[in-house]
């Protein structure tokens, strides 16, 4: 099959991780895929053998925002064109990132039968939640003409509940498909060398974005009494990140938190770690949660909206939820850094690569 994934850029984040995983899995497998960005950023190797194309909107028009989805999905079009005028028509297309989805919408080439929108993450979160009165009823309705009657492909079921229920889209098609993680790859990387092993600490690993919520994870580290240093890998803004350190010092707790910054290689530092903490509002799904947990490393979580529930129910490890204020994730943290929990990899191998490509390329067929 000839597979295109499309998405704009990729940064240093779970989403885009996703992509990659997925294009490697899917050529390993024999499919001729092949990769469009629609930004000239990339924090990630490109898997061996993926056809990877960046297109770069030039334009510096001063009306260039009013035009940008039309001029944008112009030129997708066109380089969908000639790709398929020299090796054939593509047999599934992937769209990822809700800019991204906004962009596809406006093709007018891709054959709607054979386009899949994949939604990574709470949109209803994501976008309408610092928003009120008429300016959240315009933008649910924009997000809603992207994705109604559309196939949609979710990471977590709580994904495709939030669609329904909170954003009243009614897709064509909907399949809940869980991320896929490359095990061996995974074990591999964290078995490198690691400057804190040995060492006691806890990790956040993510970017820094206001709803990823530093701000709670460093409220809830103070009150949790830990005093094993707390290492924060993760790029992002760089006022947001000084935010974050201000707070640090307001808490007095600066000394004991390391700021890493972007990894690319973040496995050994997981894999040393004393547990893995997620402090959110929301997750589409929670990678670094099964990231860690097949590190052996024991995790705690926010109950927030998103996978990171579903993951931790399947590994029957529910009492690593935590509320979503300080108070309660700093009690999960002190419960679980005192009494480490036995994790059972069994049950993470529902999450391999190779069943996971399948599930996407049986979707030519639905």
């Amino acid at each position: 099959m000839r597979i295109l994934m499309i998405i704009d850029g990729l940064p240093g984040g779970g989403a885009e991780k996703v992509v990659l995983t997925l294009c490697q899995g899917m050529r390993q497998s024999g499919h001729d895929v092949s990769l469009i960005s629609l930004r000239n950023v990339c924090n990630y190797p490109i898997p061996p053998g993926v056809d990877y194309q960046v297109l770069i909107d030039s334009c510096r028009k001063p009306w260039r925002k009013l035009t940008e989805l039309a001029r944008r999905a112009a030129m997708l079009d066109r380089a969908i064109t000639a790709a398929e005028q020299q090796k054939g028509g593509y047999d599934l297309i992937f769209s990822n990132l809700h800019k991204t989805d906004r962009i596809v919408s406006h093709s007018k080439v891709i054959d709607r039968d054979r386009l899949w929108f994949c939604i990574h993450g709470i949109l209803s979160t994501s976008y309408l939640g610092h928003r009120a009165g008429l300016g959240r009823w315009l933008k649910r309705r924009k997000i809603a003409g992207v994705y109604q009657q559309q196939n949609i492909v979710v990471v977590s079921q709580a994904v495709g509940n939030d669609l329904q229920h909170n954003l009243g889209i009614e897709p064509h098609r909907l399949e809940v498909i869980n991320n896929p993680f490359d095990i061996a790859a995974i074990e591999r990387l964290a078995a490198e060398p690691c400057e804190l092993a040995g060492k006691d600490y806890l990790v956040h690993v993510g970017r820094f974005h206001p709803h990823k919520r530093h701000d709670r994870l460093l409220k809830a580290y103070a009150l949790s009494g830990i005093q094993a240093p707390l290492v924060l890998v993760g790029t992002g803004d760089e006022q947001h990140i000084e935010q974050i350190k201000y707070l640090a010092e307001q808490l007095s707790i600066s000394e004991r938190v390391l700021f890493l910054g972007f990894q690319a290689n973040p496995y050994p530092l997981i894999k040393h770690a004393a547990m893995l903490v997620l402090s959110s509002d929301s997750e589409g799904f929670g990678n670094v949660l099964v990231e860690a947990l097949l590190c052996d490393t024991p995790v705690v979580s926010t109950r927030c909206p998103g996978g990171p529930e579903e993951i931790l129910e399947k590994a029957g490890m529910q009492h690593a939820l935590a509320e979503l204020n300080e108070k309660s994730l700093a009690e999960k943290m002190a419960q679980v850094y005192a009494q480490p929990p036995e994790i059972n990899h069994q049950q993470l191998l529902s999450y391999c690569l190779k069943p996971i490509c399948e599930k996407y390329l049986a979707l030519r067929n639905k």
